[in-house]
């Protein structure tokens, strides 16, 4: 099981990228658009700087729903191998069945 407090800081993460994805969506837009002035796109690299910087996606660290893992990360099913393999063991995952030879 993972440190609550790893835990926690994760959650904080995700909470602010979510909050600020919009404002820096369009700060970023401004900085990449060639087409704009150099003043212009300086401007809006300097406020994207003051953002804080756990609002960025690229913080966020994919952890197991079921123990806080941050290792061996299936995205498709949100959880850890090792959560897997024994919810999987104990009959919980529909289909699921631990291999042996």
């Amino acid at each position: 099981m993972a440190k609550k407090s790893m835990i926690e800081r994760d959650l904080k993460r995700r909470r602010m990228a979510k909050k600020f994805e919009a404002r820096r969506a369009r700060l970023q837009a401004i900085v990449r658009d060639q087409s704009k002035p150099a003043e212009e796109r300086f401007e809006a690299a300097m406020k994207l700087a003051e953002l804080p910087r756990n609002s960025s996606k690229t913080r966020i660290r994919n952890r197991c729903l079921v123990t806080g893992r941050p290792r061996a990360f299936y995205r498709k099913l949100k959880m850890s191998r090792v959560a897997l393999r024994e919810l999987g063991s104990d009959g919980k995952i529909p289909g699921l069945v631990k291999s042996s030879w």
